[in-house]
């Protein structure tokens, strides 16, 4: 067995203090949905996956929301729209965007209306799991 890395470890301990806080993860892949999931349940933090945009805001799952971690494209509604959409309704949630097709414009886009980080996949695991961390502070 490995043992964890020290921000697996601080993640674990901050999964305690935010209970009732959720990792959202918005993708249109399953099975990038399903890796992300894995890697937030072995770091201890509670999450819940969803296909699209719309599916994430028919939910209401974005009261409960600490972290959402969302594709840029998917079809339907843009990562990007949904953080938009989000931000009108001042539910402002710490967002790390994801995407193979990002550019400059779109990541300075993303950061200006909030997002935490913007990661072009493949990403590093450890690089996203700090990045969670630090939406998970705010």
């Amino acid at each position: 067995m490995i043992a964890p890395s020290a921000a697996e470890r601080y993640l674990a301990a901050m999964a305690i203090q935010t209970k009732a806080k959720l990792v959202a993860i918005v993708d249109d892949d399953e099975l990038m949905r399903s890796a992300l999931q894995g890697m937030m349940k072995s770091v201890g933090l509670p999450s819940q996956a969803f296909a699209s945009a719309e599916e994430f805001l028919k939910s209401g799952q974005h009261q409960q929301t600490a972290c959402l971690i969302a594709d840029i494209r998917m079809p339907g509604m843009s990562g990007l729209e949904l953080q938009a959409k989000l931000n009108a309704e001042d539910c402002r949630i710490p967002t790390i965007f994801i995407t193979a097709h990002g550019d400059t414009k779109m990541r300075m886009q993303a950061l200006r209306a909030g997002a935490v980080e913007f990661l072009a996949k493949p990403f590093d695991d450890e690089v996203l799991l700090e990045s969670v961390r630090a939406a998970l502070e705010n």
